[in-house]
């Protein structure tokens, strides 16, 4: 069984009916309606600057297992979209800095010690003035929904059915329950709060995207280093310009922050669309994607794709497929849910989670009881704990919860 009906979702069930297992794929809503749905969709091996980390941190041999599980899933989607009309493009991808040009060139040194043909670059197109970039060539872009179009057509699929909660590998949603010999939690972040310490691993952040028309056509993605930086890509006639994150349920820079860099650097270009999406964040900037816990031999996750979901997705398909079907997949050791915790990130968010826990107003999450904070924005209610957000009416848009506020 597979809870979760997003692109990790999705791949799972689509290779499952490819080998012929049998599988059964539950979405609380329609499928691709949350964050896949509101993805910039870059098909990048490039995570930030992650590779110089990853090599200090675990070595040249697991830094690599990253790399090449990334690359992989990019020829993966490169063959699948040979079949598929998903406007799949192959593009350069940047990471830039606009103060830190020796931490790219280390980046490079990095990637070139993985025999990856990374380079550092001065000067791009966009209207910022950069200290330094890392190019990645031969990365890409696609349009997600068309390409989940493509691969869904007569697979097993439940929409509109919330699972709400688990016992073994038994899922229940409010009127059934379903027994599955594994299950695949692909729900964003996992529902499950008994095993596997999920809601210390990980936090959401929500950043925000608007579409320009009468704006520049740039050859690539581009993505800031820093933590409240920019990001852009065409589509089609379309600019992309993405930035303004924070923290779910803390304050940032919005839409606003967007449309101040709007106003000033592309004055004659028009909104034509605007939305925000929520991205789980693990605490070393490697995804989970494995079994949800050494207690739980059966029950399986993928979570915490940092941003990167497009490629994760791909990679967290192929590994927790090959664990249903009980071969050896080379890339899993790297992702696996059970490895050490011990970060500064984990006590950011334990700090987090207490002070919310302790602070005295009247509206609380129901996933763990945190207090909610009023999202003047986007006028919804946000769990700084863990990400939950809901209506000015209580209803359920982003989980871990899995019900509405339950009124006092």
């Amino acid at each position: 069984m597979i809870i979760g009906g997003g692109l990790v979702g999705i791949l799972c069930a689509y290779f499952l009916d490819q080998a012929g297992i049998d599988y059964l794929l539950c979405e609380a809503a329609t499928i691709a309606s949350g964050t896949t749905g509101k993805t910039t969709a870059v098909l990048s091996a490039q995570h930030d600057t992650l590779y110089s980390d990853l090599i200090s941190r675990w070595g040249h041999e697991k830094a690599q297992q990253y790399l090449d599980a990334n690359l992989d899933a990019l020829k993966e989607y490169r063959s699948l979209a040979e079949k598929i009309d998903c406007d799949y493009e192959e593009r350069p991808s940047y990471m830039y800095t606009v103060d830190k040009p020796r931490l790219m060139e280390h980046e490079v040194e990095a990637l070139q010690s993985l025999g990856f043909s990374a380079s550092v670059v001065k000067e791009l197109p966009l209207p910022i003035k950069i200290a330094a970039a890392v190019k990645f060539p031969g990365q890409a872009q696609f349009h997600p929904l068309k390409f989940i179009g493509g691969i869904c057509n007569n697979l097993n699929i439940r929409e509109h059915s919330r699972i709400v909660r688990m016992k073994g590998t038994d899922a229940f949603t409010e009127k059934y329950r379903i027994s599955a010999k594994r299950i695949i939690v692909a729900s964003h972040f996992p529902i499950l709060n008994t095993h596997g310490f999920y809601y210390a691993k990980l936090y959401q952040k929500r950043s925000y995207i608007i579409a320009l028309e009468n704006a520049p056509q740039y050859d690539g993605t581009f993505v800031d280093n820093g933590t409240s930086g920019m990001y852009f890509r065409n589509y089609g006639n379309l600019l992309l310009v993405g930035g303004g994150e924070h923290r779910t349920g803390k304050k940032g820079g919005n839409f606003e922050a967007l449309r101040t860099f709007i106003r000033a650097n592309y004055p004659g270009a028009k909104e034509k669309y605007a939305w925000a999406t929520q991205d789980c964040m693990s605490l070393d900037g490697v995804p989970y994607i494995g079994k949800y816990s050494e207690l739980l031999p059966d029950v399986y996750v993928a979570t915490g794709f940092n941003e990167w979901g497009m490629t994760s997705s791909m990679v967290a398909a192929k590994i927790l497929c090959d664990m249903i079907m009980k071969r050896e997949n080379k890339y899993a050791d790297v992702f696996n849910p059970s490895r050490s915790v011990l970060t500064p990130q984990l006590f950011a968010n334990l700090g987090e989670s207490i002070l919310n826990l302790l602070k005295p107003v009247p509206k609380r999450c129901p996933h763990l009881g945190c207090a909610l904070s009023w999202n003047e924005v986007e006028q919804t209610w946000d769990c700084p704990c863990h990400g939950s957000r809901f209506t000015k009416d209580g209803k359920l848009i982003n989980d871990p919860a899995t019900g509405d506020l339950r009124e006092k």
